[in-house]
């Protein structure tokens, strides 16, 4: 069995092998700033809660375009949400919501949800295992990473866990999934960061101690793993047990509804008092090729029960933990490994594509639509994917600072790149002063639209940073014609397209937390 397969499908809380970051131990960074900037962190008492969409869920058919219906109508006409069922979002007439999502529209409404168009990255992979492994570990789609974007932030945050802990400081699991199998973005440089439970919350079963010896080989060091995992496990069960026994009186859950059953653990847990920071929980069923729709009905059919699972677990949790007063300490994500193409196909479904909307939510959540409904282009063909406007990990580095209290320098280091900076968290605890997050409605544009061999891209800036990128309709990297710190003002570059063969293409513009897509058409002589 491969080592990575190993560590990732036992039941851990973390593992003592020498822990390293960007080539330095754990040690080395011990008497320094880096951990001590980190205090916040630790500190507060603020839980993460993130879902995973498995299969990779169509964005065009959760957060439906209105602006431009009559473009998405023709270009997937099998699988269409009708205009008039489409679920309005209020104070938005962009976009709305697929029409089984009314308990997630009433938390929009409520000032509870904010919805992000077209998350993804550069350069998409569109196989589920690749992708899904990018978006755990905060990897580029060139770039192999053995540790997890949580695993790294709270291996970091709780040094040299797990050697002392439990202690006073922290004495429950750092981060728990739902389910039996953990997840790789809680590997840290040592080891897993959390640990399983399963939804009945069942520890009868707990491997015992060990303290044979070991013998000097792989074999012995993977033994050793074990143990620790076993041992750690051990300390940690009496207290969740005790935690969920402690749990406040819950609200109603949906009834046959996997989400729901383990959203309804994590809350008892929140509630039962554990300072556990992350929790994961998990949902299939969004691989939808085929059978997306039901024939002659398209608010019914697969993708349409899986969206209404979704909807009616996240707003009950939402309701039980506000309910439960913890209202404030607790907001969510969404996220799958992929979106789905624009166009549908012959079989009721859609096909693997690239960017795909997130939901962040609860109440410290700053309520809105972040981006723009995307442009659909009639030209487009079977191939063509949404185009990125703003990185996953922007989200992530966002949700470091101003949720856990992350100092900016420090989300570099675990995130290996400064990203983005969004505005999606409002009731911050870390007095983050948050830059504006729009300049006006056309910061971006091209002349001429369409081209032949070149055209002039103008943008407004508002000084600082400034980035703009060109990506093909299968979301791949075609150049970077501005990467440069700016003056506040309008600028020009021109974009020769070189060998590029006609098509569609997209200029993204990024400066600060402002970012827009424009829609660039190359045409032949």
């Amino acid at each position: 069995m491969k080592r990575r397969q190993f560590l990732r499908n036992v039941i851990p809380a973390s593992a003592i092998f020498p822990s390293l970051v960007n080539g330095f131990t754990v040690k080395a960074f011990g008497a320094g700033g880096f951990f001590e900037s980190l205090y916040g962190a630790a500190d507060n008492d603020h839980v993460l809660v993130v879902i995973q969409l498995s299969g990779g869920n169509d964005g065009l058919n959760t957060v439906v375009p209105l602006v431009n219906y009559g473009e998405y109508f023709g270009l997937r006409q099998n699988i269409a949400i009708p205009e008039n069922k489409v679920l309005p979002l209020a104070g938005y007439s962009k976009s709305g919501l697929h029409p089984v999502m009314t308990g997630m529209q009433q938390m929009y409404n409520s000032e509870e949800l904010a919805i992000l168009y077209s998350v993804g990255y550069p350069e998409p992979n569109e196989s589920h295992f690749p992708s899904t492994d990018i978006w755990l570990t905060g990897a580029d789609e060139d770039q192999y990473l053995t540790t997890g974007w949580t695993g790294r932030f709270l291996s970091t945050t709780y040094e040299n866990f797990p050697v002392g802990y439990p202690n006073a400081t922290m004495p429950d699991p750092l981060a728990i999934q739902i389910g039996s199998v953990l997840s790789e973005c809680f590997m840290g440089p040592g080891g897993f960061t959390a640990m399983a439970v399963p939804m009945d919350i069942d520890f009868y079963n707990l491997i015992n101690a060990t303290t044979d010896p070991v013998p000097n080989s792989p074999m012995g060091t993977e033994l050793t793993y074990i143990r620790t995992v076993a041992r750690q496990t051990n300390k940690y069960a009496d207290l969740i047990v005790s935690a969920a026994a402690k749990a406040g009186s819950q609200s109603a859950y949906p009834a046959n509804n996997d989400l729901a059953a383990q959203l309804k653990t994590v809350s008892k847990l929140i509630s039962g008092g554990l300072k556990t920071k992350v929790y994961m929980v998990s949902m299939g069923g969004f691989d939808t090729h085929g059978g997306q729709v039901q024939a002659g009905n398209t608010i019914t059919g697969n993708h349409a029960n899986s969206l209404k699972q979704v909807s009616d677990a996240i707003s009950a949790f939402q309701a039980d933990i506000n309910q439960l007063g913890l209202g404030k300490r607790v907001i969510g994500m969404t996220f799958s490994e992929f979106g789905r193409r624009i166009m549908s196909n012959g079989s009721a479904g859609t096909d693997h594509g690239a960017a795909q909307p997130i939901f962040v939510f609860g109440q410290p959540v700053m309520k809105g639509v972040l981006g723009n409904p995307p442009d659909l282009p009639s030209t487009l063909d079977s191939s063509s994917t949404l185009p990125m406007q703003y990185d996953f990990r922007s989200v992530y580095g966002t949700i470091l600072r101003d949720w856990f209290c992350v100092d900016p320098t420090d989300i570099t280091t675990m995130l290996y790149k400064n990203y983005q900076y969004l505005p999606i968290i409002e009731s911050s605890a870390c007095t983050v002063e948050q830059p504006p997050s729009t300049l006006g409605d056309k910061l971006i544009r091209n002349d001429p639209n369409p081209f032949v061999d070149s055209t002039t891209i103008t943008f407004k800036t508002a000084g600082g940073n400034t980035l703009i990128q060109i990506f093909d309709v299968s979301g791949k990297l075609i150049g970077v014609p501005v990467s440069a710190n700016y003056a506040a003002g309008e600028y020009t570059v021109v974009f020769y397209s070189g060998a590029l063969a006609t098509g569609v293409y997209y200029a993204r513009l990024q400066n600060g937390s402002t970012q827009q897509v424009r829609t660039m058409i190359k045409v032949p002589e």
